[in-house]
């Protein structure tokens, strides 16, 4: 059962503007893995825009709370390199306080702009056994 949807947009100057002026935001916003791609380059500007649009899109979808860590969301790739999400900590306190089980991520950029759509789910206990059959 889809319990919420979040969406956000991103300009990406702005974003990378805002990244140049606070050398600290990077680290505060993206762990080590996010900043970086699977062979160790920085990511784009763009690539990072669109991470920041999920941790955002997250946030909408368990309604905004407050205490969230940015580190708490993690956005990483598959070996395809298909964008999934991670929570632990704060985020994955506030996924159980609303049954969320279940995330899906889509990130996009495209003249200038970053965006990102999360949907999250709850899955029954029988569904749950199910899905991580599939994966494994």
């Amino acid at each position: 059962m889809i319990v919420a949807v979040g969406i956000d947009v991103v300009l990406v100057e702005r974003f990378a503007r805002a990244l140049g002026r606070t050398p600290l935001l990077g680290d505060r916003l993206f762990t080590d893995a996010e900043r970086t791609t699977p062979s160790g380059n920085p990511r784009s500007p763009e690539s990072l825009a669109a991470r920041f649009a999920a941790k955002e899109a997250v946030a909408k979808a368990l309604g905004a709370p407050s205490g969230l860590h940015w580190h708490d969301c993690e956005i990483v790739a598959d070996p395809d390199g298909r964008p999934w999400l991670t929570v632990a900590g704060t985020v994955a306190a506030a996924a159980a306080e609303r049954e969320i089980n279940r995330w899906h991520l889509s990130l996009s950029h495209d003249g200038g702009i970053a965006s990102a759509m999360v949907v999250a789910e709850r899955l029954a206990e029988n569904e749950r056994v199910e899905a991580r059959g599939e994966q494994g």
